[in-house]
């Protein structure tokens, strides 16, 4: 399945912008010469993430990043949910 930059693997969602286009360039070339989907997808972030590097390009889209790239990484400005933060059993009150 070709990829787009609006529709690519789950595994490419935080990398930087200019690094999961290329990301998904590689990939789309390698599933072109017949490569199976899952490697494909590896070797391409690992390629994708080297180029970055070369030019001094960031690879990862993490929080201090989030103003940079826009609306793209809106979700990362919510906190993490923790185990603590989750809680499926129901309390006793205490008494």
């Amino acid at each position: 399945m070709p990829w787009d930059e609006w529709s690519y693997p789950v595994s490419m969602r935080r990398l930087a912008p200019p690094t999961r286009a290329k990301a998904i360039e590689i990939a789309n070339a390698l599933l072109g010469e017949g490569m199976d989907e899952g490697r494909a997808i590896r070797i391409a972030i690992a390629r994708a993430k080297a180029w970055a590097l070369r030019r001094g390009l960031p690879t990862r889209l993490d929080r201090a990043d989030a103003g940079a790239w826009g609306s793209t990484a809106r979700w990362l400005a919510r906190p993490p949910v923790t185990r603590g933060s989750l809680s499926l059993k129901r309390r006793r009150p205490k008494r």
